[in-house]
């Protein structure tokens, strides 16, 4: 009794020393964990460049030729803005809104089809650093895909910047809207039909109702207000602002309206990822 008291303290506390000895740190961010978790985002974009790339590039020009060089003579000028540049910025922006949603929703829903989930629930990662580590990968790609297309248009028509502060503040705050919609979107789909409908019934027709092939002032009062209440119209507006210094809305309202919008949505996403629902089956 008296050996075996000595020897059992002895015991725990090499099993104590070897628990802190073993046991992983982290500050108040595991920035190694982040890090690892967005390069997995960037790398599956960077994998397939044609589809990623390629296809959003050629899908902007054949829009700029149908919309412009096809009929471009019938349609005049907008505030003495020619109607191929004033088209540019939301074929841009366009592309970038749909490849961050596609990036964040196509990861989660993927991991949750092949049964995955655990590859980035079970390393020590907050659910504000998965957040973090999804859109960012989502906002780089939507970033990525929009200079492209911009760099692909410029080899038919000059692209001038008069606002950059505008261009980088609606394409972050585009990129992350969609990437966080995406990500709610991803959680929420069981299957790619689900993930369809929500492209199909939300994500395309507000994009297509947002100014970007024409100026809302032409439209009704009714279509005026509707386009006013697209939060995507903004998001336009304010980039196409960026690039020919002209806007149809305050862009103050704008500025305030797309922060306030991704300070909600980065609520949701961390209240899904912290929840567990339909991650932890």
């Amino acid at each position: 009794m008296e050996t075996a008291l000595p020897r059992a303290i002895h015991t725990g506390m090499q099993q104590s020393h070897f628990h802190e000895m073993g046991q992983r740190r982290f500050g108040s961010v595991n920035w190694g964990g982040v890090a690892t978790l967005y390069y997995k985002e960037v790398m599956r974009s960077v994998k397939v460049p044609a589809q990623t790339f390629g296809a959003p590039v050629i899908t902007a020009l054949l829009f700029l030729f149908i919309f412009s060089y096809a009929f471009g003579a019938s349609r005049p000028s907008i505030e003495n803005i020619p109607f191929t540049e004033f088209l540019i910025p939301g074929l841009a922006m366009m592309a970038l809104m749909q490849n961050a949603f596609a990036c964040s929703s196509s990861s989660l829903l993927i991991s949750k089809m092949m049964g995955i989930t655990s590859d980035f629930l079970m390393p020590p990662l907050s659910p504000g650093e998965l957040a973090v580590g999804f859109v960012g990968g989502a906002t780089t790609r939507g970033i990525v895909v929009a200079t492209c297309v911009i760099i692909g248009v410029w080899i038919f028509h000059t692209v001038e910047i008069k606002h950059p502060w505008a261009v980088v503040y609606f394409a972050l705050g585009g990129s992350l809207m969609l990437g966080q919609m995406g990500l709610l979107a991803g959680i929420w789909s069981a299957k790619f039909d689900h993930l369809q409908s929500v492209t199909n019934f939300a994500i395309m027709p507000l994009t297509f109702l947002s100014g970007t092939f024409y100026p809302i002032h032409v439209l009704p009062p009714a279509g005026q207000a509707v386009s006013l209440s697209n939060p995507f119209f903004y998001l336009i507006d304010g980039f196409r602002y960026g690039f020919l210094g002209y806007h149809e809305s305050d862009l103050l309202v704008g500025v305030t309206l797309i922060a306030a919008i991704n300070i909600t949505l980065w609520c949701l996403c961390y209240r899904a990822l912290h929840s567990g629902w339909r991650l932890k089956t």
